[in-house]
Order: structure tokens, then C-alpha cells, then sequence
């Protein structure tokens, strides 16, 4: 999708082509205005349909920092590429364990344990800030969050949170956005007070995880527990969108776009493989098998290529973006159950918790090879690479743009 902040020139069509946009342009505006339930277009498409083509012609969030490269979101996340803010920030591996209450912080050259954070209940993920200053800890059961400075690693005063199972933040920085599962609801906050500013009820089950349409006019969410997929109108802070996902017993987790912006993926942990979808037409998606528990998705530095966990089976997939097909598959000896992660800010070690196995996992994202499984506390989940490149943060585990 292009930048939505430059103006696009208008030609005047062909006449032979008049009525042909006219109706492009239609079918385009009845599929993203659904405001509940399965969509219309959903219903009728037994397939998805090819990426859009179309360039929208109005202008990207306002407030958002225009994109560095209209064919690549991740331009801003190539190796050692780190912001100002974060440059001095020493390179460690943030371990959120939910059965622990606490984080376990590694040294990425050692590979070892060098600190134990003792957090609130339940922590689910750690979570870099818009403005990458503050890593945010989800203690989702004892609804706070504890802010890590990433320059010191002390751990602050906790912050007043109802059910903080994931957090994003708009990509204008204006709003936290609050994955409040249990609760039905996305709750947008001041994204330093965490002040509600907010809330949003939604229909489905088990909000979880999200990812921005390059203009960040909107974002799509997976909803766990019911099996479908929400379309959120960024600005008006409203559901747009919403269908289930064509699998008995669906569970869809961790959300990625690709590079270019056309294509969405979301992994699904009982259907083992990813969904491919067209976010623009919101229609229905198509899958892709992957793997036993497929469960986190993650961009490599050049972005050529996504990693998949595949926590059933201890093992990752990686997927070509140009091509859309899977082009190898790595497994983590004697298994595991790989989880979320990130990748170094090399590019050269892909990281993820081994939720089952109390371990975490490095791997060369070279060659696959498992470089280390590092002992941590019970039920280590969201884990966060940090610093990383890129301008700012969206949130999750690490989301840069």
C-alpha cells in the first residue's frame, strides 16, 4: 500500500474505463464498512481475494510519521539500525514468566541469566513504548503494569491496569491500546499515564494480539477464544469489521502484515498454519499449514522473509514474502515449545520462550541452528529483544516501524 501521506496525481480515466473504477470503487467501500458479525464479503468468497491493487487517496493517521519506503514497512528495522533514544541502551533479552511473576533478563552474549525482576501476577509480555523509552511488563492477572527503564534495567513504580493482556500503540503515538481479554474489551489510554481515554466493547472472545495497515487508518485483531478477527477504525476507535474465521474451533494468536502492506498473516494455533488475508477487502482468508500450535510471527531484518513458531511441534517455519510459500523448516533438538520472541537487532538470532519448557530459545536465523535453550522461570511467554531498530514502537513484543 502506498504512503499514504504524499499526494497522489489524478488523471482522468479512459471513458471505456469509467463505469469499470466506479464499480471497483463501490465493491471496495461495501467491504471495509461492516459494523458487526461476519461480513458480507466474508460470506460470498469461498477464496480470498488477490491483494489490492487500488491507492487510497486520503492521507495516512494524522500525527504518524511517514513511511521511509512505500514497498517495505520495515525499512526503518535493518540490522544495528538504532534509533537515537536506544543507541546507549545495553543489548538484553526481557523474559516475562507467567507462572513466576517475574522477568528474567539475559545477557545475549553470555547467554545467560544475569538478573531476576520480581513483577506483578501474571506477567504476559514485555512491551516497548511508542517513543521506545519505557518497556512495559503486562502483569495481566494483577492488573498492572510495571515500567522497566531499558537503560538501567530497574523496574518502576507498577501502574493501575485492568486485564493488560497485550498492549499496541496507534502509530501516532496518541493512544496505548490495552488487549483486555477477559473484559471484551480494547481500552485506549494515555500512552504515559495509561489514563483511560476509551473504552471499547467488543463482541468477540479473548482480544489477544494486532498489527497497523501502513496508513494506520486501521489495524486488524485476532480474537482467540471465539475464533475470529476484528477491523478497527484507528481514529474513529471503532469496529469496522469482524468474521470468523472458516476453521471449527479456530484460535488465531500473533498478527503480522507483510512488507509490502497487502498481505496480512495470522497464526492460528489450532488450525496449524497461518491465514493469509487481504486486510484493505476484509474478506475471507485462506490458509496456509505451518505446523503443530502455530503461535508467533516474526519479520527478519531484511524483509525477505518471516519466522513461525510452531509450538506443538518444536519446530519454526519460514515463509518467502515475495513468493508466499514456505521454503524451509527448522527444529529445535529434543523439541520445545517455542513461543513469542523477536529478533536480535543483528538480525542474526532469532529468540523465543519455550512457554512449556521453562526455557528460551536462540537460534541462528542463518542457519537454524539452536544456538542455546537457556533455563528461565515457569511459563515464560512474551519475551522482548531490546533495543531493536526502527523509529518507533507498536507495540506487542517488539513491532517497528
Amino acid at each position: 500500500m502506498a504512503d499514504r501521506n504524499r499526494t497522489p496525481v489524478r488523471r482522468s480515466p479512459r471513458p471505456g474505463r469509467r463505469a469499470a473504477l466506479l464499480a471497483v470503487a463501490c465493491a471496495l467501500v461495501a467491504a471495509g464498512c461492516s459494523g458487526g458479525g461476519e461480513t458480507k464479503a466474508a460470506k460470498e468468497s469461498p477464496r480470498p481475494a488477490k491483494p489490492s491493487e487500488a491507492k487510497a487517496v486520503r492521507p495516512g493517521l494524522p500525527g504518524m510519521p511517514p513511511l521511509m519506503d512505500e514497498g517495505d514497512l520495515y525499512a526503518a528495522d535493518r540490522p544495528n539500525k538504532l534509533a537515537r533514544q536506544v543507541r546507549d541502551f545495553p543489548s538484553r533479552v526481557y523474559v516475562p514468566n507467567t507462572g513466576s511473576d517475574s522477568v528474567s533478563v539475559i545477557d545475549p552474549k553470555t547467554y545467560k541469566v544475569i538478573e531476576t525482576i520480581p513483577v506483578g501476577v501474571q506477567p504476559q509480555h514485555v512491551v516497548p513504548s511508542w517513543d521506545m523509552k519505557t518497556l512495559w511488563v503486562n502483569n495481566n492477572r494483577g492488573h498492572d503494569l510495571t515500567p522497566i527503564d531499558p537503560a538501567t534495567g530497574e523496574a518502576g513504580k507498577p501502574v493501575k491496569v485492568h486485564d493488560p493482556y497485550n498492549l499496541y500503540f496507534t502509530p501516532n503515538g496518541k493512544y496505548a491500546v490495552v488487549m483486555a481479554s477477559m473484559d471484551r474489551q480494547l481500552v485506549f489510554r494515555d500512552p504515559h499515564s495509561m489514563e483511560i481515554r476509551k473504552t471499547l466493547p467488543v463482541s468477540c472472545a479473548g482480544v489477544n494480539h494486532a498489527d497497523f495497515s501502513p496508513d494506520g487508518r486501521y489495524f486488524i485483531v485476532s480474537c482467540e477464544f471465539s475464533g475470529e478477527l476484528l477491523k478497527v477504525d484507528t481514529e474513529k476507535m471503532k469496529v469496522i469489521g469482524q468474521e470468523k474465521l472458516p476453521f471449527e474451533g479456530a484460535m488465531p494468536q500473533d498478527v503480522k502484515i507483510s512488507p509490502d502492506g497487502k498481505t496480512w498473516y495470522i497464526a492460528d494455533m489450532m488450525a496449524d498454519g497461518v491465514w493469509v488475508l487481504d486486510g484493505d477487502r476484509f474478506t475471507r482468508p485462506r490458509l496456509l499449514p505451518t505446523g503443530k500450535g502455530t503461535h508467533g510471527l516474526y519479520v527478519s531484518r531484511d524483509s525477505k522473509k518471516m519466522y513461525i513458531s510452531n509450538r506443538g511441534e518444536g519446530s519454526i517455519s519460514l515463509l518467502d514474502f515475495k513468493t508466499g510459500d514456505l521454503v524451509d523448516k527448522w527444529h529445535i533438538p529434543g523439541g520445545g515449545s517455542p513461543d513469542m520472541g523477536g529478533v536480535s537487532a543483528d538480525g542474526k538470532v532469532l529468540w523465543l520462550s519455550g512457554r512449556y519448557n521453562s526455557e528460551v530459545y536462540a537460534l541462528d536465523t542463518r542457519t537454524g541452528k539452536t544456538l542455546a535453550k537457556i533455563p528461565v522461570g515457569q511459563g515464560p511467554h512474551g519475551l522482548a529483544v531490546y533495543p531493536q531498530p526502527g523509529r518507533y514502537s507498536l507495540g506487542h513484543t517488539g513491532i517497528f516501524r
